[in-house]
C-alpha cells in the first residue's frame, strides 16, 4: 500500500467535513477502484477511518485524530489548560496538572496550585509517571483502544508500593471502572501517603492523551473527597476538551472540496 494513496485517501475524507462515500473518493483520488475499496477497508481496521452514520460512508477515524492531535505543542495545551486549572485550584484549594501521554507513559507538564499563602497544598512534581500506576496515567489509558491497553498489560510491570497494582486482570477491571466514573484515583501506588485523582481531557469523545488532575495526603483525598475531585475533574477536563475541540478539530487544513489527483496505477 503506497504512502501517497493513503495521504490521498485520508485527504479526500478530511476535505469533505463530512461522511463521505467510498464512490466520491474513487473519483476525488482517481484511484482504480479495487485499490480505493481495499484501501478504506484497511484504513478502517486501523482505526484511521470510520463508518459514517450511513453505511458506506466515511469520517476521519478517532485513532487519526489522536495520533494529530499527541503532536500539538505544549505552549498550545497550556494556553487551553492554564486558565481552567487557575479556576480549578481557587475553588477547590488544591494543587491541578495537566499532563500528556509521551515514550511509554505520561508526563505533567504544568502544576497551577491555590493563590492563597494560607492554603496547604501537595505539590505533585512535574516528569515522568508510569502508565498502570498513577492516576493521571490510567485516566489516558482506560480511554484508549484495546491494542495500546494489551500492549500495556502484556509487559512486566513495575510495583512501586504494596498497592500497586500490576496483574493485568485488575487493571482490566479497573480501566472498565475509569471508563464508567469518567475519572481514576490513585491510592498510595506510587508513594505511601500520597492519593491523587484525574480526569482524561477528550475531544469529541475521541481519547485525546491528556489528562488533568490533582494530588493530596490519604489524609486529606479521603474516598468522599477523591469523589467530590472527580466529578469536579471531569468537568473541568471538558472544558480543556471543548476549548481543544473547537480550536483543532472544526480547523479543516485542506480548503478545496474539489481537489482531484492523479496517481500511478
Amino acid at each position: 500500500m503506497h504512502l501517497d494513496r493513503i495521504i490521498a485517501v485520508l485527504e479526500a475524507v478530511a476535505v469533505a467535513g463530512r461522511a463521505i462515500s467510498a464512490a466520491e473518493i474513487h473519483r476525488v483520488t482517481d484511484l482504480p477502484k479495487p485499490t480505493c475499496y481495499r484501501m478504506l477497508q484497511s484504513l478502517q481496521e486501523h482505526g484511521l477511518l470510520e463508518s459514517g452514520e450511513q453505511e458506506g460512508r466515511y469520517l476521519i477515524g478517532k485513532r487519526f485524530m489522536r495520533i494529530a492531535l499527541m503532536g500539538q505543542s505544549e505552549a498550545d495545551i497550556r494556553l487551553a489548560a492554564v486558565p481552567i486549572l487557575k479556576d480549578a485550584a481557587i475553588e477547590m484549594g488544591e494543587a491541578f496538572f495537566i499532563s500528556r501521554f509521551r515514550n511509554n507513559g505520561v508526563e505533567i507538564i504544568h502544576v497551577e496550585a491555590p493563590e492563597d499563602p494560607k492554603i496547604s497544598f501537595i505539590h505533585p512534581g512535574f516528569g515522568f509517571r508510569p502508565m498502570h500506576a498513577c492516576s493521571c496515567s490510567k485516566a489516558i489509558a482506560a480511554f484508549s483502544d484495546t491494542e495500546f491497553q494489551e500492549q500495556l498489560l502484556n509487559k512486566p510491570l513495575k510495583s512501586y508500593t504494596q498497592l500497586t497494582k500490576t496483574d493485568a486482570t485488575s487493571l482490566r477491571d479497573e480501566f472498565t471502572q475509569i471508563r464508567q466514573q469518567g475519572f481514576a484515583e490513585c491510592v498510595e501506588e506510587i508513594e505511601q501517603g500520597i492519593s491523587s485523582v484525574a480526569a482524561p481531557v477528550l475531544l469529541d469523545g475521541v481519547s485525546a492523551s491528556f489528562s488533568i488532575g490533582a494530588t493530596g495526603s490519604i489524609h486529606n483525598f479521603t474516598p468522599a473527597r477523591r469523589q467530590e475531585m472527580g466529578n469536579a475533574l471531569r468537568h473541568y477536563a471538558s472544558r480543556v476538551g471543548n476549548i481543544l475541540s473547537a480550536t483543532y478539530l472544526q480547523e479543516k487544513p485542506f480548503k478545496n472540496e474539489n481537489l482531484k489527483r492523479t496517481h500511478p496505477t
